[in-house]
């Protein structure tokens, strides 16, 4: 008589697998969790490879603004009227340009925040690709920092000065790419795709020292962005000097006059106010370029709404040459979360003149002459003025 088997019905087998997978998912669930976790705590990346990546990107976008422009294809149409009434213009370079900016970015990091000044609604993703390569200059600045994937935001402005774009007021049209980790400015890149500007080989002594025994034997490296990254290096320098007594500002050409009242009341009437288009080239102003007929300021001033791809890159470049800048209150901007940025902005580099020396605000004749603090930036010189941009 042959042995009787016992014999499972498909439900049973069912049941008994999904009984050992339970008890599998009991013993190993922390096993797996914290390996998932290990694994997202080590997405990081490069930020000498996001600061050439950066410089990539902002040289494509200008190359279609470039040929956009001198191929006559703008399209340009309205958006509508900034806050200050100036008319934004919409052009199919803004477009292109972010096309060109954002994706290659997204398509070399897909784990990173990237903000954009333009939105684009197309089907479809341009296939741009980066091939990793840093350029000489930056491979002098030593081994990049890691640094986790979610502490990092990318703003892109693809178009900066959009009104003199549309208008062919080339010298102020900049593309921009800033790097923010844990919401400061790291990271600064300005491209100026019409004009050259230079980073000459004695602009780099002051920087590279640190990373070679011979910057001389550098090779003189010109190009049309100026980049930078804070504590390690750049290929731009702030100027030797600057005004104390009576400071050159330049403001927006979108709201010049409504400003004009403020800069005197803090420095007189013979300071000098320039106006322009682009913050991106107003902080260019600011340093020290080799084309000599590049305007040159001391302090810029904007005392409205701005967005913080307009300013993030410029605040970078400022931060790693020693400069600052700031709200009108005197408080660092946190390049995280929203875009806009209501505080104002002020923006200047110090190369160790008194700033005690300079002029305090002229107070009306009515009013006793407010205290002021001698500050370690000339922020505070515009107290008064804090106070007014409130109105």
């Amino acid at each position: 008589m042959a042995p009787m088997g016992i014999r499972l019905s498909p439900l049973g087998v069912v049941v008994f697998c999904l009984l050992g997978v339970g008890i599998i998912y009991h013993l190993y669930a922390g096993v797996i969790s914290s390996r998932i976790a290990a694994m997202r705590k080590r997405r990081t990346v490069d930020m000498r490879e996001l600061l050439a990546l950066s410089v990539e990107a902002a040289v494509r976008g200008g190359h279609e603004l470039k040929r956009i422009r001198e191929d006559s294809l703008l399209e340009d149409k309205s958006k509508g009227n900034t806050k200050e009434g100036a008319n934004e213009k919409l052009t199919s370079g803004d477009l292109l340009s972010h096309r060109k900016m954002y994706h290659l970015i997204k398509n070399t990091f897909p784990y990173i925040q990237v903000n954009s000044g333009m939105r684009d609604d197309a089907v479809g993703e341009e296939t741009a690709a980066w091939n990793h390569v840093i350029p000489a200059d930056m491979q002098q600045i030593g081994d990049g920092k890691e640094v986790a994937a979610e502490e990092v935001t990318v703003w892109i402005n693809p178009l900066d000065a959009s009104q003199e774009y549309a208008e062919n007021l080339r010298k102020y049209v900049t593309t921009m790419v800033c790097v923010a980790v844990n919401g400061a400015p790291v990271v600064g890149v300005i491209h100026k795709p019409f004009t050259e500007y230079t980073a000459q080989e004695s602009d780099r002594h002051t920087w590279m020292a640190r990373f070679t025994s011979s910057p001389s034997d550098l090779p003189v490296l010109s190009c049309s962005s100026a980049w930078a990254m804070v504590g390690a290096g750049s290929n731009v320098r702030a100027r030797s000097a600057y005004g104390e007594k009576s400071p050159q500002v330049i403001v927006s050409r979108s709201h010049a006059g409504k400003v004009n009242g403020f800069i005197q009341t803090a420095f007189g009437n013979d300071t000098v106010i320039r106006v322009a288009g682009g913050a991106g080239y107003k902080v260019l102003t600011l340093l020290d370029p080799s084309d000599d007929t590049y305007e040159k300021a001391d302090m810029y001033l904007h005392i409205t709404y701005i967005k913080k791809w307009d300013i993030c890159a410029g605040n970078a470049i400022l931060k790693a040459l020693g400069g600052h800048m700031t709200n009108l209150k005197g408080e660092e901007i946190d390049y995280r979360g929203a875009e806009a940025n209501n505080g104002g902005v002020l923006a200047s580099i110090e190369r160790g003149q008194p700033q005690a020396e300079i002029k305090r605000p002229r107070p009306a004749p009515s009013l006793p002459p407010p205290p002021l603090p001698s500050p370690p930036h000339a922020l505070h010189v515009f107290k008064l003025l804090r106070d007014k941009c409130k109105d």
